[in-house]
């Protein structure tokens, strides 16, 4: 919604200036979106006069201008062909902006001759959309005048107006809550009634559903044609197009009072009765118009419909747009205006469903003031006489407005009950009765609505209104008691968790995402999910219905994405919830990261990743997060359908104690969710990562590395092929913590030498001495105990 200064005192009696008003809006609740101030965008840009204008000698069609401007006399170059001594006009001094043509004047030479400014046409300041030369002002304009002042521009207040209040819709609502709030003292907004002469040769028949009251009146003899320009200038500078003197001043009305009207060519009427109803369902299909925007709509059962020819032809979207076949032209003689109330769910079905977003649909759509029908005509009329000239006819008012909201108790002193803001009654009673609300005494106060807000409903409403007007900087303050900060942080172990993994992983060089906590179900499918519980009464989108079961899909989708946009190597991880039933406890806080090894073309360059990668890394944040990681079993062929049978495998203290799975992707999910392999990752369960046990407070002793240097010593063990690399490793590593710093694969034999059934695995033992070298014996002796420890973990020693 936009209006001006100017516009808001033909209702409002106030000095305050534009920022004035912007700051009691925004604290009476109005938001203001911008203020389009072209005081700002047209500073440098003043009026000027041509004192003489001669041929360039260069140029044919440019004329060499000595110019009286604010800084002097100056030479200007000019193309316009109305350039003359004489002319009044408006001048660019060198580094000006001149919006019209996005560029900032400098000074050089055109065909030979300097130009020390710019002579603007209207289009050029953006004053109009086109134009065929520099301005032409009135003589009587000073040179030097701005132009702001020059063009009589003035700011435009820009704000959103929020769906409760269609009231604000009309520049006067605005001045009515300003008013209260204390900007200034509202004018009279009553409108005197003006009788006709003769009764209406148009009559009007309405249908309850369709529209439940229409007014109209007929106009005879008219004179239609463009608008005077303070009319012009008005709709123009709050965005509309100015078309014709009896549309402006309908579209006037519409953002001054918020009473959308329309007028109708009464020659271009066929018969004399207009009616409403609802569209209908022809033999051929349904019912169409062309609507005053050129554009053919199809008319449902649903929508409100404006028809003549005792309700033949629709001539009108009702509450929408008027139709191509009556509207109103510079030969309009006689005309029928028409000042009708329609429901607002209707009309904004019908707006969604033709796509018009006209400012009448926009105020109909949030419910137009039921009472309001006959004040339109009347004001309409006033400004139909005055600059259209013609004959009214009596008034016609058809049908039953919806009923007028009720009273109901209001106890003055709920305002602080409810608020903590302290207001006195009278004060209370001023705010209502100035918003339009009527007060009766009693024991107990009657408030009634006025019928432009029908919003209000109840004492916490009034409360409202009295809190936004009296000012919500008055509210009193109470600090929040202190609360001291807790031994062990403000963190939880999970949220603490979170964030060491979140940087482990960015660290690690893996990129975060956040995705939607929901997929599709047939998404969810593939991943465990998409119960019936779990689906979503109304999603955002018809692909996001079911609540994830699993991070994974949203990461791997979101690959696919970067890969078909020519990014196919991809690095993601994400922390968030996962859903598995709708019980609190079936949420489930869950790190996962995949891995998309896609290598630089090239003959020679080979991807660099894979399951082992993402164990690696896996464990690497295990171990970051307190994990038992040495207490870990490695489960494999038991991880979930959604991972590769024979390339994956779970992490576990235990059967029913999962922290991890880890693996390949499997193909046919890959398939499903249309992304090119391999990919692999890793899903972590917080909740299932055992917090560390309470331990008192102790130093940490400092790093203080050996003085040795480490030796390593290398085993090759014969085991089963079923058997588990890491339970070896693992036993290896154990058989003395002091001294074995590191244990690792570095390679696994099948072949002649090696029984059936059988494969060797070589380990790397890391020995770090402490204190002493070593002795031979010594090394004998540790090399027994990884030997005996990796026979328990069923390896033997190959010979």
């Amino acid at each position: 919604m936009k209006f001006t200064l100017s516009w808001l005192k033909d209702h409002l009696e106030t000095t305050a200036t534009v920022p004035e008003i912007v700051a009691a809006m925004t604290m009476a609740g109005l938001e203001v979106e911008h203020v389009i101030d072209p005081a700002t965008k047209l500073a440098p840009f003043t009026v000027c006069k041509i004192v003489e204008a001669a041929r360039h000698p260069n140029a044919d069609r440019l004329q060499v201008c000595q110019v009286d401007t604010v800084d002097g006399r100056k030479e200007i170059v000019c193309g316009a062909p109305n350039a003359r001594p004489g002319l009044t006009t408006i001048y660019a001094p060198i580094g000006a902006y001149v919006p019209g043509l996005d560029v900032t004047l400098v000074e050089k030479p055109v065909r030979g001759v300097v130009s020390n400014g710019m002579l603007c046409s209207a289009a050029e300041l953006e004053y109009a959309s086109e134009s065929d030369g520099i301005m032409e002002l009135p003589d009587s304009l000073a040179v030097g005048t701005s132009a702001v002042d020059a063009l009589g521009l003035e700011a435009v207040i820009d704000f959103e107006v929020t769906p409760n209040r269609p009231d604000w819709l009309g520049v006067a609502g605005i001045a009515r809550d300003l008013a209260a709030a204390g900007v200034g003292k509202l004018k009279d907004l009553s409108i005197a009634a003006i009788p006709g002469t003769y009764p209406s040769p148009i009559t009007v028949k309405v249908d309850g559903e369709a529209c439940p009251v229409f007014a109209g009146r007929y106009f005879r003899g008219v004179k239609n044609g463009p608008s005077p320009k303070w009319l012009q200038d008005r709709l123009t500078a709050i965005g509309l197009r100015p078309i014709s003197a009896l549309v402006d001043i309908t579209n006037l009305i519409t953002y001054d009072r918020a009473r959308p009207l329309h007028v109708y060519d009464a020659h271009k009427l066929s018969g004399t009765q207009i009616s409403t109803r609802l569209g209908r369902h022809g033999v051929h299909g349904d019912e169409h118009l062309i609507a005053l925007d050129g554009k053919t709509y199809e008319l449902t059962p649903e929508m409100s419909v404006i028809a003549d020819a005792s309700g033949e032809r629709p001539i009108g979207l009702g509450g929408v747009m008027g139709g191509e076949s009556t509207g109103c032209s510079d030969e309009t003689v006689d005309v029928f205006l028409e000042s009708a109330w329609f429901d607002p769910i209707r009309t904004a079905q019908t707006g969604r469903a033709t796509g018009i977003a006209s400012d009448a649909q926009y105020r109909f759509a949030r419910t137009v003031d039921t009472h309001s029908l006959v004040d339109g005509i009347e004001l309409a009329t006033k400004l139909i006489l005055e600059l259209c000239g013609g004959e009214p006819s009596n008034v016609l008012l058809v049908g039953e407005a919806p009923a007028a909201p009720v009273g109901f108790p209001f106890d003055p002193a709920y305002v602080e009950q409810l608020s903590g803001l302290a207001v006195s009654a009278e004060r209370t009673r001023q705010i209502l009765v100035a918003l339009g609300f009527d007060v009766k005494d009693g024991a107990t106060w009657t408030v009634t609505p006025p019928t432009f807000r029908r919003d209000v409903e109840g004492k916490a409403d009034l409360v409202e209104e009295v809190a936004r007007i009296a000012g919500y900087g008055a509210l009193p303050s109470t600090a929040l008691p202190e609360v001291p900060r807790a031994v062990g942080g403000i963190l939880t172990a999970k949220q603490a968790r979170a964030r060491v993994a979140r940087r482990a992983l960015a660290a690690a060089g893996y990129a975060e995402g956040v995705t939607f906590s929901f997929t599709s179900r047939k998404v969810a499918e593939l991943f465990g999910g998409g119960q019936p519980e779990l689906l979503l009464a109304n999603p955002i989108a018809s692909e996001l219905d079911c609540m994830r079961p699993s991070l994974l899909p949203n990461l791997i989708e979101a690959a696919g994405r970067n890969a078909r946009q020519g990014f196919p190597d991809a690095a993601l991880f994400e922390i968030g919830p996962t859903f598995h039933g709708e019980r609190p406890n079936d949420q489930r806080t869950v790190v996962a990261a995949i891995l998309v090894p896609k290598a630089p073309r090239g003959w020679d360059k080979a991807a660099q990743g894979d399951v082992f990668t993402v164990k690696a890394d896996l464990l690497a944040l295990l171990e970051e997060l307190g994990a038992p990681v040495a207490s870990l079993q490695t489960a494999q062929g038991s991880a979930s359908s959604w991972w590769h049978p024979g390339r994956s495998a779970r992490l576990q203290l235990g059967p029913k104690a999962v922290m991890a799975e880890f693996g390949e992707i499997h193909p046919a999910v890959l398939k499903a969710l249309d992304v090119a392999g391999p990919v692999y990752g890793f899903e972590i369960t917080l909740e299932a990562i055992p917090e560390p046990k309470k331990k008192s407070v102790k130093t940490r002793p400092a790093f203080s590395p050996s003085a040795l240097m480490p030796l390593t010593r290398d085993f090759a063990f014969l085991v089963e092929k079923t058997k588990a690399a890491g339970d070896l490793v693992k036993a290896a590593a154990g058989a003395d913590k002091a001294l074995i710093t590191a244990a690792r694969v570095f390679d696994v034999y099948e072949g002649p030498g090696v029984p059936e059934g059988f494969k060797s695995i070589a380990i790397e033992v890391v020995v770090q001495p402490r204190e002493t070298t070593l002795t031979e014996a010594e090394i004998e002796a540790l090399s027994a105990k990884v030997v005996a420890a990796a026979e328990k973990a069923g390896g033997k020693l190959r010979s």
